[in-house]
């Protein structure tokens, strides 16, 4: 129902007019530009019209609020009726549209998500629309919150016959919970390996749109859809996924940890120094050192330099043999 239109200036005006001349005047008397007052008046109810005399005799503005409120409160109480059940008349095609492939027509094949929920539910629906392959390298720690969600979709995505392959830092290995997760994912048919260096956040699927970060702090995503730069992103994470190494899983959650034993190294064997190898892997120095202290008892060597200079001769061995 609109709001009714109450007096305007004129009508308001002429009205105090009438009630100056006792409530009432002629029909005789009504001007021809007054006219359209006194309709506006009537239609309100402000004036009645007594056909015995030919006069308008003025109405109690109380009693015409009284009506109108209580005419806005009748159709107020409808409409909120009608509201409440809204979502229900909708809820065939919500379900519609929260199921439903959609793609977007991105401008130069690049598209930003804002918000951290939002981009939660853009991946959701991206695991539906592309079922078949799912490349993700995740650098950084793994909020602890959505470890349970994330194992959740990776096993229906493999149950459902789709591949999933995921990049992880080597400082994944010290943190208990994520290498559960990593043994629970590896275990369900989608493996996590080790990569060592630098390298960004991406998600892909089925080798045809890809998500990365657009701000430092991962709370704006890029989608790319475009073909020639989704193929490059692919490109890259196949290479870095036959450089990653892969980890026995079970065995570091049960507490022997030889991957991080290993790691520390072939690090070492490189020529990092122990403070640098802290730093690449997440590890604390003391951590480091201990791995060192348990390498030189291995070798028997005195010095670092004896043990980097042996563990080098004995890989070279290795690749040789």
């Amino acid at each position: 129902m609109p709001e009714p239109d109450l007096p305007d200036a004129a009508a308001r005006e002429l009205y105090r007019a009438i009630l100056a001349e006792g409530g009432r005047i002629r029909l005789s008397d009504i001007r021809s530009e007054d006219e359209s007052t006194v309709r506006q008046l009537a239609d309100l109810g402000l004036l009645v019209l007594r056909t015995a005399d030919g006069t308008y005799s003025a109405v109690n503005p109380r009693a015409v609020g009284e009506r109108i409120g209580a005419d806005l409160r009748e159709e107020s109480a409808r409409l909120l009726a009608r509201a409440a059940a809204v979502p229900d008349l909708l809820d065939d095609l919500t379900q519609a549209y929260d199921t439903a492939p959609r793609r977007a027509d991105p401008v130069g094949g690049v598209r930003r998500v804002v918000g951290m929920v939002e981009i939660r539910h853009l991946i959701s629906q991206l695991v539906k629309d592309y079922p078949h392959e799912a490349f993700a390298a995740q650098p950084g720690p793994r909020p602890h919150a959505h470890m349970r969600d994330s194992l959740d979709q990776s096993r229906r995505y493999v149950e459902a016959g789709g591949v999933v392959h995921t990049l992880f830092e080597p400082s994944a290995c010290s943190d208990r919970r994520t290498v559960e997760y990593a043994l629970h994912s590896t275990q369900a048919g989608a493996p996590i390996r080790l990569l060592e260096g630098p390298f960004i956040r991406t998600l892909i699927f089925d080798r045809t749109v890809s998500v990365i970060p657009a701000t430092p702090d991962h709370t704006v995503a890029a989608v790319v859809e475009d073909a020639a730069m989704v193929a490059y992103l692919v490109g890259v994470f196949e290479q870095q996924w036959q450089q990653a190494q892969v980890v026995d899983w079970e065995s570091l959650a049960a507490g022997s940890a030889p991957i991080a034993h290993e790691q520390v190294g072939r690090l070492l064997a490189r020529g990092l120094t122990q403070r640098a190898i802290a730093t690449r892997m997440g590890l604390s120095e003391r951590t480091v050192a201990g791995h060192i202290a348990r390498l030189r008892e291995v070798y028997d060597a005195e010095t670092l330099f004896q043990l980097g200079w042996q563990m080098r001769g004995a890989r070279t061995g290795e690749s040789g043999g």
